[in-house]
């Protein structure tokens, strides 16, 4: 059986969330309106099939909605540019502190960032 490898990804989001979602926005100080608003997901999946999941609305067979509520309705499109420079990883803790770090250094490069 092959071992699983986590992935982080990165969906663009409707700037809309920004202005609609008051959690985003106090979570975003930093944010001036000329980045774009994004989520930092992590995943065993491809990010496309997990992308595919949130926007569904993805529950799975034990009744637990394991989709994003913000990328479900704000969610635009994966942006592999921001996140194909990163490797696969091993475990689910390398890949959750991978999100993290990642999701701060986009808040740092001032866009606007939702991450779990």
């Amino acid at each position: 059986m092959p071992k699983r490898q986590y992935r982080v990804y990165v969906i663009e989001l409707s700037k809309r969330v920004f202005t609609d979602n008051t959690r985003f926005r106090n979570a975003n100080p930093q944010f001036n309106g000329v980045l774009q608003c994004l989520y930092v997901g992590m995943t065993s999946k491809t990010p496309k099939d997990r992308f595919e999941q949130h926007k569904s609305g993805y529950i799975n067979k034990k009744g637990h909605k394991l989709s994003s509520n913000i990328v479900q309705k704000y969610g635009m499109y994966l942006r592999p540019s921001l996140y194909n420079h990163i490797a696969p990883m091993s475990t689910r803790a390398e890949a959750l502190k991978m999100e993290e770090r990642l999701a701060l250094e986009l808040r740092r490069k001032r866009y606007a960032v939702w991450f779990n």
